[in-house]
């Protein structure tokens, strides 16, 4: 009986360290895409496929 007791014992550790690294896993995640700032990129593509509006050039309201 106490062989049994054990296995779950550890499968229960297992199960809580598994899930302990995905919560820090997606949390790290989260602070990443918070954190960072991408640089602004040159498009490629211009017309029809470009892109909506972009946010590196000025807006028509701010502009000179």
């Amino acid at each position: 009986m106490k062989l049994l007791r054990m296995r779950h014992w550890l499968i229960g550790l297992a199960v809580a360290v598994g899930v302990l690294v995905l919560v820090g896993a997606n949390a790290h995640l989260v602070y990443v895409a918070v954190t960072s700032q991408p640089d602004c990129v040159a498009h490629e593509r211009e017309g029809a496929g470009a892109a909506a509006r972009s946010a590196c050039a000025p807006s028509p309201e701010n502009a000179p």
